[in-house]
């Protein structure tokens, strides 16, 4: 069997096993969410203002939120088998209806995100390794230790006030302009302008991680047995950089990359507060308030299916990039 072939019996079998450990995410989110107190009829409640407990008594067994908690499961596993992830009470529709509205924000958002932390991050450690203690190394290794330690919200509100309220080149919050009705490549670029500062503000923060762990990466590579070796053949240094130390050099960037997936939809409900970006963020934190506990679990659901779907592709990348990994 060649390794294209091997590489595809590979992703087969890891679809296989991502299901099982997708339905314990599902169990373990189900009871962790149900520990808390209270549930959607106490919300809907209190917001009410007053409500008999007889009438809480029928909304509860219209919502089946009376039966003990391992019926409850049952149910919502045979659901999710089926692909219903069931019905939000609070916005009165589907839970996948309002899951998928969002999704496509909140994806945007995301991969413009890992495009540049990602991207930025691998050019700017590459850089300070190969300047190392001089200059450019000291002012990048400042610039990753500053952004890594301010926080995101504070961040976000700068670049408002910087970009948008004194300067105005940027909207200050959303996705587009809803109320220009552009179409086609309008629209695009109305988006793309909305999208600039969310995603330089959730961006800085991974940045400065991928540039530390790049650096690092690339010193430990340069101090190697067969760097050595490349050296005493008289290979140049551009050439041990460019050909052979960087794509070991990436293994543990690409690693975290998709580590950083599912902390980037966490990440996400900050960045996505401040500018008021209609993603899978805000509705998981509006979710969460209102006890809607249908619509965080679909969330949550979606979220593992990602987390596990992006980890089958770094693994892939990772034969890609290093030959040497035997793939069963």
């Amino acid at each position: 069997m060649n390794r294209s072939n091997k590489i595809l019996h590979y992703v087969a079998r890891r679809l296989m096993q991502g299901i099982p450990i997708i339905l314990a995410i599902v169990v373990m989110n189900f009871f962790l969410l149900n520990l808390a107190e209270g549930d959607a009829v106490d919300v809907l409640a209190g917001e009410a203002g007053s409500a008999t407990p007889e009438y809480m008594e029928k909304m509860r067994a219209k919502f089946g939120l009376d039966q003990p908690l391992p019926v409850q499961l049952a149910v919502y596993l045979k659901n999710v088998v089926q692909l219903d992830l069931g019905y939000s009470f609070r916005h009165e529709m589907p839970v996948h209806e309002l899951i998928f509205d969002r999704f496509g924000a909140t994806l945007l958002l995301m991969t413009s995100t890992i495009i540049i932390a990602v991207g930025f991050g691998i050019l700017l450690g590459l850089l300070a390794a190969v300047n190392l203690n001089t200059w450019k190394d000291a002012l990048i290794s400042v610039f990753a230790l500053i952004t890594y330690a301010t926080p995101l919200f504070w961040v976000g509100l700068m670049m408002i006030i910087v970009f948008s309220i004194k300067n105005d080149w940027f909207p200050t919050s959303g996705m587009e302009n809803s109320a220009a009705f552009y179409e086609g490549f309008d629209r695009v670029k109305d988006i793309a302008h909305h999208l600039v500062l969310p995603t330089i503000t959730l961006s800085l923060f991974y940045l400065a991680l991928y540039t530390r762990m790049m650096r690092a990466s690339m010193l430990e590579q340069y101090g190697q047995d067969y760097v050595v070796t490349a050296r005493a053949k008289g290979l140049s240094e551009r050439r041990i950089t460019f050909v052979h130390v960087l794509r070991n050099a990436l293994l543990p960037v690409v690693t975290m990359a998709g580590v950083q997936v599912g902390a980037l939809i966490g990440g996400s409900v900050i960045v996505e507060s401040v500018f008021a970006w209609p993603g899978l963020g805000m509705l998981a934190f509006e979710s969460l308030f209102a006890r809607d506990l249908n619509l965080l679990l679909g969330i949550f659901l979606l979220s593992s299916v990602l987390v596990v779907a992006v980890n089958l592709v770094v693994d892939v990348i990772y034969c890609i990039l290093d030959p040497r990994i035997e793939v069963n």
